[in-house]
């Protein structure tokens, strides 16, 4: 899910389209925000070539064919037409939604991307993470309710030079929980405790204590989905303070929506609680410096600070999976 491609789509919206539903920052406390903005970026409108677009068969069998004599470069425009139309609530920018999708090219029908590569013929998307390079997702599922399928084409003009036109199949299968929906296991004493308002957000209550001289970590909820690999790109909400002062250094939950990154991209302790965890799962960990930032300061956490992470695994797309 990270083809990467440049594209203005109009003046209007000349922005980087990436189609990088599983891309993310170096370390969870860089992890990019959601648009609170629901305006369309660009709102294509059908035409004559995403109507002649083919969409045959589902789920994993699913072939998405452009008929021979189709020209997509006609008109130097996307297209976009719906196929399903869902009925759902329209999507918004930092909503968690399982997407099935197909990407090809428009000149031979070869397939560029797809999410019948995932086990259940889907992944999942953080609809909107990135508001300054919004993806080719995006741009096809955007203000359409979940549940709707569209074909969206992209003209060779859009992409770059050299560049060859495409066709997008995305469907929004359905809304993805935002909380880690596991069975409660009993807290570990000694731990840092974590208490959850209605709504599931965390917050973390350190004790006056000497921290771990270990990375540190226990399950507080126990998931049943898919177990998180080495290097994987995962999908999280998560609650970051220091053990010194218990002040928050890093949420995802301020910032109103799931986070997304690899597994090889965060430090080493946080690794260490993903891998090898199931979604659904919620994890606290401590981490010392040495698995941490050690004797330097990163952002507003000092240098030789103990972390304490409290995790939500929300989703997980093994990183074979994913098309650079």
């Amino acid at each position: 899910m990270r083809i990467r491609l440049a594209a203005a789509l109009s003046a209007v919206a000349a922005t980087a389209l990436l189609l990088s539903g599983c891309a993310g920052s170096g370390s969870p406390s860089a992890s990019p925000s959601a648009s609170s903005s629901s305006a369309c970026l660009l709102d294509a409108k059908p035409g004559k070539a995403s109507n002649a677009v083919k969409v045959e068969g589902s789920g994993k069998d699913m072939k998405v064919t452009v008929p021979s004599g189709t020209d997509v470069d006609a008109g130097n425009s996307a297209q976009r037409t719906v196929v399903t139309k869902g009925k759902g609530g329209n999507i918004a920018a930092g909503d968690y939604v399982s997407v099935r999708f197909q990407i090809v090219d428009a000149t031979d029908n070869t397939v560029l991307a797809t999410s019948s590569t995932a086990t259940d013929g889907v992944q999942p998307l953080i609809f909107g993470s990135d508001p300054q390079q919004p993806t080719l997702l995006d741009v096809a599922l955007e203000c359409k309710p979940v549940g709707t399928a569209v074909v969206m084409t992209v003209p060779s003009s859009l992409r770059g030079e050299g560049q060859k036109p495409l066709v997008v199949y995305a469907q929004a299968v359905k809304e993805l929980p935002t909380v880690a929906t596991g069975k409660a296991v009993a807290p570990e004493a000694g731990l840092p405790t974590v208490k959850l308002d209605k709504s599931g957000k965390p917050s973390i209550t350190v004790p006056k204590s000497t921290p771990p001289t270990e990375t540190k970590v226990a399950v507080l909820k126990q998931g049943d989905g898919a177990t998180v690999g080495s290097g994987d790109y995962v999908v999280v909400q998560y609650l970051g303070v220091t053990w010194a002062d218990g002040k928050t250094f890093d949420s995802s939950w301020q910032r109103n929506a799931p986070a997304q990154f690899q597994t090889t991209q965060v430090v080493p302790g946080f690794k260490k609680a993903l891998e090898g965890q199931k979604v659904g799962s919620q994890v606290l960990a401590v981490i010392p410096p040495a698995d941490g930032y050690g004797d330097k300061a990163s952002g507003s956490i000092p240098a030789n600070s103990t972390l304490v992470f409290v995790v939500d695994i929300l989703g997980t797309v093994p990183a074979g999976d994913t098309t650079q």
